[in-house]
């Protein structure tokens, strides 16, 4: 979820500073959670400040540029490769194991698309 802008946090510290009502009333009135009005008004008094924390991070890509491009070349080799097929591939010439699932996501994020060949008799 993303957070709430700094033009509603002034608003709401505005809002308590002129006491326009308590803080369930101003929750209901800003249509955000009693929790977030607490933690607002402990944060603008504690460090004065209503900017929001900065985002905690997350896991780190498995693979950079480079690794994301052969994949664009491994697909472009064997468009009929299904997933895992492609994730074998990509093992056996960088050495990096990713599943089936992250194979699929890189995919869709790079729109690439696999064409399954019809074998013709």
């Amino acid at each position: 979820m993303k957070a709430y802008s700094t033009d509603l946090r002034q608003k709401v510290i505005d809002a308590y500073k002129n006491q326009e009502g308590s803080q369930r009333h101003l929750a209901k009135r800003f249509s955000v959670s009693l929790t977030f009005i607490q933690k607002l008004i402990k944060r603008y008094r504690v460090s004065g400040t209503i900017e929001p924390f900065a985002h905690g991070g997350g896991n780190t890509a498995k693979l950079n540029s480079e690794q994301i491009a052969l994949i664009v070349t491994l697909v472009e080799e064997e468009n009929d490769a299904i997933l895992v097929e492609l994730c074998e591939r990509l093992e056996e010439r960088i050495g990096v194991k990713v599943n089936r699932a992250t194979m699929g996501r890189i995919t869709q994020k790079l729109n690439l698309t696999r064409k399954k060949n019809v074998a013709r008799e």
